[in-house]
């Protein structure tokens, strides 16, 4: 591990970056049922696994991330960056012998937890500040270094007797910082900053062993990520560009990670870059409870089914990991006003004006509907088939053509697989917020008939597709 010293300033909006960068850390670290037996908990590490070189030339995990993002820094600023890592601690599970020695098994049954081999996750971290000027030409290029590491903990029973020991060993890893910086052509001091992390480890595999990634994984930067923050000056957002940065963002390369800008809301001075694609200022949940680590499952659902686990399953559990054994308790503790607040929440709420309907007032004094969203008499004044909904000037309607083009605010992938395509408006349809939606079946689809017999559409917003000539 490499620490520099970051300024106080700059140490506190790492701080508040770091409660999400956490998440992208731990997530995927131990799912549901939270037990080193469980199939899903066997093939371990998901995200960000940066691989040793000898390893990663012949599989589809990769040995270093490459960002790329659009920064203003102002006259002698400086860059702070942080990287971030996971490194997998192997450990062993030894029984004490009547004569002092110790033998390693596969169990250590205990009355609180069962203790099995596992490969933990120690956090590390290397830490740089460069002056920007420093950046440009041939950068600068930051090697770390972790030696080989093993430590042993006693194992109690509930009397405090010790009837064995965890034996942890850490493999030796090194990996390299590489961070480049060019001035862009364009109305305002823009530069574009590369930075590439990468695993430079020696390891190479056993003769015979070329596909063993149990052995590869010690060596390798787990959940990788990257935060960069300008001491002056501020980062472009990459998925929000201004018009006039747009080609300078569409040029930038990102492979294995994506940047977004992070830290303070409304603030542009702190990036992210993340093996799992975010948003921009991402934030946890003011509801969440705390870290679950598998967000494949919703946290409400995922904390009653863990809460329910038998008393079997949690000592397993507790035994698997420290952080598997901290689910366990938070959902046994888990108050049911928390609980509560996991089911849901508002988080935004827009103004109603104009005419709604003439009913009565309601106790803020805004006027109800006569007839409420859900009694099907309220659809009396919309006709999906000929109502319209007007797009760049021209009215849309059943039977208009239209070229799809999905925003980036939605996360289906299969609507971005159709940018670019032709559909045919099938229906206008109003939702109870009062938004619209259009449901289209795609011109070259050739099972289109079928979908329109069985009311099967695709549905996209009026500011996801572009209107066309003529009509279907």
């Amino acid at each position: 591990m490499t620490v520099t010293a970051f300024a106080p300033e700059t140490e506190q909006r790492f701080a508040l970056a770091r409660q999400v960068a956490d998440a992208v850390l731990f997530e995927g670290y131990v799912l549901y049922p939270y037990r080193a037996s469980a199939a899903k908990n066997r093939l371990r590490w998901q995200f960000g696994v940066l691989v040793p070189p000898a390893w990663g030339a012949g599989c589809e995990e990769h040995e270093f991330q490459h960002t790329e993002c659009l920064m203003e820094p102002r006259p002698d600023a400086t860059l702070s960056v942080e990287v971030r890592f996971l490194r997998a601690r192997r450990r062993t599970v030894q029984r004490l012998r009547p004569d002092g020695g110790y033998d390693t098994v596969p169990e250590l049954r205990l009355d609180d937890r069962v203790l099995v081999p596992w490969d933990e996750g120690a956090e590390e971290r290397t830490e740089l500040v460069v002056p920007v000027t420093d950046l440009l030409g041939e950068g600068v290029v930051r090697p770390f270094r972790l030696p080989a590491h093993e430590d042993t903990e006693p194992v109690l029973d509930p009397s405090g007797r010790t009837v064995g020991r965890l034996v942890r060993r850490s493999e030796p890893l090194s990996g390299a910082v590489t961070l480049r910086a060019r001035e862009l052509d364009g109305p305002y001091r823009t530069m574009r900053l590369t930075a590439v992390v990468e695993n430079t480890s020696d390891w190479t595999p056993a003769a015979g062993h070329g596909a063993d990634r149990e052995a590869a994984l010690p060596h390798s930067l787990v959940a990788a990520h990257l935060l960069m923050a300008l001491s002056a000056g501020s980062f472009l957002s990459m998925t929000d560009p201004p018009e006039w940065a747009r080609g300078a963002v569409a040029a930038c390369r990102n492979l294995h990670t994506w940047p977004v800008l992070a830290g303070e809301p409304g603030r542009a001075d702190l990036v992210l870059s993340s093996p799992i694609i975010l948003e921009d200022h991402p934030a946890i949940a003011p509801e969440s409870p705390g870290a679950l680590y598998d967000a494949t499952e919703i946290d409400e659902i995922l904390a009653l089914r863990t809460a329910a686990l038998t008393d079997e399953e949690k000592r397993e559990a507790r035994g698997t990991d420290a952080r598997a054994a901290a689910v366990i308790d938070l959902a046994d503790s888990m108050p049911a006003e928390v609980l509560e607040r996991l089911h849901g929440a508002v988080r935004g709420l827009r103004e109603v004006t104009g005419d709604t309907g003439g009913g009565f007032p309601d106790e803020h004094g805004v006027p109800q509907p006569d007839t409420p969203w859900w009694d099907p008499a309220g659809d009396a004044g919309f006709d999906p088939a000929h109502d319209q909904v007007v797009v760049d000037g021209r009215a849309l309607a059943a039977g208009s053509r239209v070229e799809l083009r999905p925003g980036l605010r939605h996360t289906d992938a299969q609507d971005l697989f159709l940018r670019g395509r032709t559909a045919v408006v099938e229906a206008v349809l109003h939702d109870v917020d009062g938004t619209v939606h259009l449901a289209v079946t795609i011109e070259d689809d050739p099972g289109a008939d079928i979908r329109r017999e069985q009311g099967r559409f695709l549905y996209f917003q009026p500011d996801e597709v572009m209107a066309l000539e003529g009509d279907a």
